[in-house]
């Protein structure tokens, strides 16, 4: 039964682990990765202090996809509205 929940565990992981990758890669493609970095700050903030920067707001997901999708407060991005949402779930999730 240990057997069983530790090879759950361990594909749960993987699992994230996956799709943490993808949204990195949909962030390079969409040329987001020009400007942050997940750790560091570059031009931009780093991906992990805007999260922690909304961490606790309710409107944060709706906030930053206007910001970026406006391209008002943000320059313009190549990502389709529905990559943009998806890519700030996983910016909040840092």
């Amino acid at each position: 039964m240990k057997v069983l929940v530790m090879m759950l565990v361990a594909s749960i992981g993987l699992v994230a682990a996956n799709l943490s990758n993808a949204q990195e890669a949909l962030a390079k493609s969409s040329g987001c990765l020009n400007c942050h970095a997940v750790d560091t700050k570059k031009m931009g903030p780093a991906f992990k202090d805007i999260a922690a920067k909304y961490k606790g707001k309710a409107d944060a997901e709706a906030t930053l996809v206007a910001k970026i999708g406006g391209a008002k407060e943000h320059p313009a991005v190549k990502a389709s509205p529905d990559d943009v949402k998806s890519l700030v779930k996983w910016v909040l999730s840092l």
